[in-house]
């Protein structure tokens, strides 16, 4: 099956970008969840972090200023060197 990932970012040119495998537990991962700073986002995060904690992830919580702007350069790295797994919360 095909599936296309579409990135909401004002790219010009179309960028390929590998599906990395996802992991066949959670248990004991450490498991990032990005708030992109939109309403209630938090609270489906919250929800999240208890279920996943439940599962025996190590969860940690990161959030972007604003959700108007890509992730600052500091935070995306930050993201990157201590985290397994990165959940990005959208919502409204």
């Amino acid at each position: 099956m095909t599936r296309f990932v579409l990135d909401p970012t004002g790219e010009r040119r179309v960028t390929q970008r590998l599906r990395l495998e996802r992991p066949s537990t959670i248990g004991g991962k450490r498991v990032g969840l990005l708030d992109i700073s939109k309403p209630r986002g938090d609270v489906f995060l919250d929800r999240l972090e208890s279920r996943l904690s439940e599962a025996g992830a190590r969860v940690q919580r990161f959030r972007k200023p604003t959700f108007t702007k890509p992730a600052p350069v500091d935070l995306r790295h930050e993201i990157a060197t201590q985290c397994d797994v990165i959940i990005e919360a959208l919502a409204d």
